[in-house]
C-alpha cells in the first residue's frame, strides 16, 4: 500500500473521530459524560451550550481535515488541542474520563497518529515545512 493511500485512510479515520466526538458525543449528547466534564471545568451555568459549541468546533475540525487546507497547520493545531484538553482533564476530572488517567495514553496515541499521517506519510523530500 502506498503512503498516499495510507494517508487517505488515516485522514478519513481522524476526521471520523472528530465527527463522532463532536456530533454524537457532544452536540447530540449521546455521551452525557462530556457535558459533565465541561460543567466541572467551566461551570454548570452554560455547560450545555459550551458543550454544543465545542462539538461544533470538532465538526469544523473534521471538515478542515477533509479539505486538506493548510494540512500541516491543521495537524499542529489538532495535536496542541488534544494535548491541552487531555492534560486539563487528566488534572481536573480524571474520574469522569472513560479510562480514567489512562485516557492520556490514548490521547497521545491519537496525537502520534496525526503526526505520523502529516509529517511522516506526507513528507515531501528536501522541502521545508511551511504552515
Amino acid at each position: 500500500m502506498t503512503n498516499e493511500k495510507k494517508s487517505k485512510i488515516l485522514i478519513y479515520l481522524i476526521a471520523a473521530i472528530w465527527i463522532a466526538n463532536g456530533l454524537f458525543c457532544k452536540v447530540l449528547n449521546l455521551v452525557p459524560r462530556h457535558e459533565e466534564i465541561v460543567a466541572r471545568i467551566l461551570g454548570n451555568d452554560y455547560s450545555r451550550m459550551l458543550t454544543i459549541l465545542i462539538g461544533l468546533a470538532e465538526i469544523v475540525m473534521a471538515i478542515w481535515i477533509l479539505t486538506k487546507f493548510k494540512s500541516k497547520l491543521n495537524a499542529i493545531f489538532q495535536m496542541v488541542v488534544v494535548a491541552t484538553m487531555n492534560i486539563i482533564e487528566f488534572i481536573a476530572v480524571p474520574d469522569l474520563l472513560l479510562w480514567g488517567k489512562l485516557n492520556i495514553i490514548f490521547a497521545f496515541l491519537f496525537i502520534g497518529l496525526v503526526y505520523y499521517n502529516e509529517f511522516v506519510l506526507n513528507k515531501k523530500p528536501n522541502s521545508p515545512i511551511t504552515i
